[in-house]
């Protein structure tokens, strides 16, 4: 590559990533100060959900109602729950080091595709909160791999698979409930 295709190449990518936190700034400055944040509700249950020891993968009591997504910290689960309250998809996820406390949340930023915390390409990402100052939410790794976090790394990144990355992708959009139990 030539000297300068290089330097074109390197002030597009400059003005990419500009463009980028310019919108993500736009976008966190019109969001209200409560979105994302946890409702310290009873609803949101304050001791570990009972385990369906019949079924396992059945949706946890105290989740809530209405459309939502439910993630389990004790189970590492997400189920995609309807507005009618019927369980849509339920899958396992790998969480990051970093867990959020269990209440009530929103969707706050959707990104297409990134590099994780973790240095691994990622995809479909859904955030909901941050902790310490690490943001928490789903994505799956181009890969489609879900290997144990590093323990030494702060990461809030939940993975999941491609296919369950994608459906949740389709679910939940900007203020979709995401409801996290013990």
């Amino acid at each position: 590559m030539s000297r300068s295709s290089s330097g074109i190449v390197a002030g597009l990518t400059a003005a990419a990533v500009a463009a980028v936190a310019f919108l993500a700034y736009q976008a966190s400055a019109s969001v209200p100060d409560t979105l994302g944040k946890p409702d310290k509700s009873p609803s949101a249950g304050a001791s570990r959900s009972p385990k369906d020891k019949k079924n396992p993968t059945a949706l946890p009591g105290q989740s809530g109602a209405g459309e939502r997504v439910v993630y389990s910290l004790g189970d590492d689960r997400v189920w995609l729950v309807t507005a009618a309250g019927k369980v849509k998809l339920t899958f396992e996820v790998t969480p990051g080091t970093v867990d959020p406390a269990p209440g009530k949340y929103a969707v706050t930023s959707r990104t297409g595709s990134v590099t994780g915390t973790d240095g691994t390409p990622i995809e479909h990402v859904v955030i909901f909160t941050s902790s310490d100052g690490v943001a928490i939410g789903f994505s799956a790794a181009v890969d489609g791999s879900t290997p144990e976090p590093d323990p030494a790394k702060k990461t809030g990144g939940i993975r999941e698979s491609r296919e369950h990355g994608d459906a949740m992708w389709q679910f939940a959009g900007i203020s979709q409930k995401v409801v996290v139990v013990p």
